[in-house]
């Protein structure tokens, strides 16, 4: 039997209205490691196999070209690099993962192979290296760039990166140093590997001037959803990223997905997907229906628009009155940015035909910023039953990526204490731990 892993996306703890919600922390202020820390302790108590941190290194500024409403609100700022968190959060755990997001649009292979090598050895094997393909203008503008790579070539580009990443990490074999007091030899050269490669978009000689770390190589993530992007999941994915509260769109990527793999060689029993949802828990249905209805002020229209503009690289403040989803798609790919996400779930909702009013849009695009429409709100029960039926119609291969809709840390504690022990009572989830490294809990069965 499969069952279900579990994940915490920590990536917004604190924007998007997080930060003043009932239930937020009171007496520390994001970025205070103890606040991490202390919820990484509590989530191994309860058995999460990981918490994961996206990243995106701009200041929202698509929207009206201007930062502006981005600052205001809260929206998807301010960021930290997590990796030193990360460090620290480890030396207070010993068996919970931890998943790194870096771009491979604008980083370097070397650079991120050396660091997420150190992170594995300093947590004992219990990294995940999340790549992305940036679409975003602010961070591009961030790295150099005046406007946006074309989106295949991101792929390409992410491909080849892997490919650097993975022959770094195997450029020293096991057993390299050898440490021989009386002969006076420290390595082994033999063990000891250039890797001379000259791709289109990088030249690395190598090898790493590191040791093989505990899990040899992180656990590889990656989130694409374009038909480009699933390419790429298949292509080197352990585990993919995807978008959960729709159940027809789970089980299309799940389909797509299975295709792809096949087409690249893998099994598709081996890819899982965890799906990223939200959950609310109360002691009854009435109420955890109204903690869900305490959302509903979280974002001003202002915000929603920062919010879906960022995440397109497309300024949407731009739209008329009444257009066809069609249009907008059309004028996303021109740009090279993104349709991933809200307009990817509105034309697979409505079809890329169906028009719609600028008010229905932005009424739509409150309903995604704040994840309203993925969030899963009852009875531990009622939430495990929903989760089990989710799990099934997707193949009963990966599992779930838990966001907080409300604040942190009181809607995660919920779904340790609440929420965990139930599904171990049914068997969904493991009782404990399997391994020591996040890939004996995360790939594991």
């Amino acid at each position: 039997m499969n069952r279900m892993k579990l994940a915490f996306d920590l990536s917004f703890t604190h924007t998007e209205g997080g930060w003043s919600a009932p239930g937020s922390w009171v007496g520390a202020a994001y970025p205070d490691v103890r606040m991490f820390t202390e919820l990484a302790i509590a989530a191994e108590r309860g058995g999460i196999d990981m918490l994961f941190f996206g990243d995106g290194t701009g200041i929202p500024d698509t929207w009206e070209s201007s930062m502006d409403a981005a600052v205001r609100h809260g929206v998807q700022w301010p960021r930290q690099d997590m990796s030193p968190f990360v460090a620290a959060m480890a030396q207070a755990t010993s068996r919970i993962g931890f998943g790194l997001t870096y771009s491979s649009t604008y980083m370097h292979p070397f650079y991120v192979a050396r660091l997420l090598n150190s992170l594995d050895h300093v947590t004992a094997g219990r990294i995940a290296f999340n790549v992305v393909a940036s679409g975003r203008l602010a961070d591009a503008a961030n790295y150099g760039h005046d406007g946006l790579m074309d989106h295949d070539s991101r792929y390409e580009r992410m491909e080849e990166f892997v490919e650097v990443c993975r022959r770094l990490w195997d450029s020293v074999e096991p057993g390299a140093i050898v440490a021989d007091r009386e002969t006076g030899v420290f390595a082994d050269p033999s063990k000891v590997h250039r890797v001379d490669h000259d791709g289109t978009h990088f030249r690395v000689a190598g090898p790493l001037p590191a040791v093989p770390s505990p899990q040899g190589r992180p656990v590889l993530v990656q989130a694409g959803a374009s038909p480009r992007g699933i390419a790429a999941s298949a292509a080197f994915a352990d585990v993919v990223f995807g978008l959960g509260g729709h159940l027809p769109s789970q089980v299309s990527h799940r389909a797509r997905l299975d295709e792809a793999l096949v087409a690249a060689g893998r099994a598709p029993e081996d890819v899982g997907i965890l799906w990223a949802i939200q959950v609310v828990l109360g002691e009854t249905e009435a109420e955890a229906r109204a903690k869900k209805e305490r959302m509903t002020g979280s974002l001003p229209p202002e915000a929603v628009g920062a919010y879906l503009s960022y995440n397109h690289g497309f300024d949407f403040s731009t739209l008329p009155e009444r257009f066809a989803l069609a249009e907008v798609a059309e004028a996303i790919t021109e740009a090279q940015a993104t349709q991933a996400g809200f307009l990817q779930r509105l034309i697979a909702q409505r079809g890329e035909d169906a028009e719609m009013e600028r008010r229905e849009f932005f009424e739509e695009g409150w309903r995604f910023a704040t994840g309203y429409d993925q969030t899963i709100a009852g009875t531990p029960a009622t939430v495990a039953d929903e989760l089990e039926k989710q799990f099934a119609a997707t193949g009963s291969r990966g599992g779930f990526m838990v966001c907080n809709p409300m604040s942190m840390p009181s809607s995660l504690l919920d779904v340790v204490h609440l929420l965990v022990p139930e599904l171990r009572r049914r068997g969904a989830v493991g009782d404990g731990y399997a391994g020591t490294t996040l890939r004996e809990n995360l790939l594991g069965a």
